[in-house]
């Protein structure tokens, strides 16, 4: 599969590697070498993956993902690809896991950390492409395409849509790889390692808290209250497991002719009144 890729690296020999690489596939490259202008050549030219190194001058790697995964201004026309979906392979000198998870947590989708081989950054570039190329070519609907639900929750792996209670919820591609796979199975109990599996592939490089990571976030799009998920549930000891939860049903409009003073505290209070006995109200009268 041919792509244009954007490699964001400031350190030119570095770049101009990835490039060679990227090109002997097949693949249309682009480069720039700070955050800044990898912001403008996103928004320009659409691309299919972007490689990003964090460690860039202008704008880091870190801050180009929290811009590129933010929702648009209201009002903003829609221009090219929804950068919030765009595959982001982060590359990073950082080798502590708690900086590796963090791009992660911001809605990087893989990472490598430096050095590495080319050859293994070859292998992510080709899953992520694989893995996005069925939202960013979507081929004429199916009636037989798998439609998954879960209670309220609904995976469209055609159109690579999910709504929850009828509500579309954006979700990056490691994201919705691991919610497709739950909810094939609602009530499963997956293992880390078999998710890592599923969205990664058999890969020593990537740490299992990887999933968790893409856990926590698909709680806050999902989840009414991330810290007491109904959906995406915690099997201690085990992994995680898809419920089939469906959110409250919108409660009975007010009853006809019901004025502003008969909700229900001013109703119960009304029926208080009405309950005394006439001669305790008259007592009180004559005191």
């Amino acid at each position: 599969m041919c792509a244009f890729v954007l490699v964001a690296e400031d350190d030119e020999k570095q770049a101009e590697l990835i490039r060679r690489y990227l090109e002997r596939e097949g693949h249309t490259v682009g480069v720039a070498h700070d955050g800044r202008t990898a912001l403008e050549q996103v928004r320009l030219h659409d691309p299919d993956l972007l490689i990003l190194d964090v460690m860039m001058p202008e704008i880091d790697g870190l801050g180009v993902t929290r811009v590129l995964r933010s929702a648009p201004p209201p009002g903003t026309p829609a221009t090219g690809r929804d950068t919030g979906t765009l595959p982001i392979l982060m590359l990073t000198a950082r080798s502590t896991e708690d900086d590796l998870l963090l791009g992660l947590d911001l809605g990087a989708d893989d990472y490598l950390t430096k050095p590495y081989s080319p050859r293994e950054l070859m292998a992510r570039v080709r899953t992520l492409l694989r893995r996005a190329s069925g939202a960013a070519h979507r081929p004429p609907p199916d009636p037989e395409a798998r439609v998954l639900r879960a209670g309220g929750l609904v995976v469209d792996e055609l159109r690579h849509e999910v709504t929850v209670d009828g509500r579309r919820v954006e979700c990056t591609p490691g994201e919705f790889e691991l919610l497709s796979a739950m909810a094939a199975e609602p009530e499963r109990v997956f293992t880390r390692p078999q998710l890592l599996d599923r969205i990664h592939g058999s890969s020593g490089y990537i740490s299992a808290r990887t999933v968790d990571v893409h856990v926590l976030n698909l709680r806050k799009k999902i989840e009414a209250n991330p810290r007491a998920p109904r959906r995406l549930v915690t099997v201690f000891g085990v992994g995680y497991k898809l419920v089939a939860y469906r959110g409250p049903e919108p409660g009975p409009g007010p009853e006809p002719g019901a004025g502003a003073g008969t909700e229900p505290g001013a109703r119960t209070r009304a029926r208080g009144r009405a309950a005394k006995p006439a001669g305790e109200t008259a007592g009180r009268r004559g005191a």
